[in-house]
């Protein structure tokens, strides 16, 4: 009763089968098993990198400089004299 008996399988392969159709099935699991390789090879990348570089990231570009800011006032809107405000 907990767990998933294998009728419960055969029913999810089943809506799988009915939804997507027995060709884009192979297309998919295949397309799927590609970005899962991809994926596990940017994290060791990530990882070896992370490793190896134990002090801060060198970076090549300087740091941006700060922009002084200048505030400027918009003018109001003009107001019909038809129109009162509560």
């Amino acid at each position: 009763m907990g767990g998933l008996q294998p009728w419960h399988w055969i029913i999810v392969i089943a809506v799988f089968v009915l939804l997507f159709g027995a060709k884009k099935l192979p297309d998919a699991a295949r397309s799927l098993g590609k970005s899962m390789r991809i994926f596990k090879s940017e994290i060791k990348e990530m990882q070896s990198d992370s490793s190896g570089s134990s002090g801060p990231a060198a970076d090549s570009t300087p740091p941006a400089k700060p922009i002084a800011s200048e505030r400027v006032d918009a003018p109001a809107p003009e107001q019909s004299p038809d129109r009162h405000t509560a």
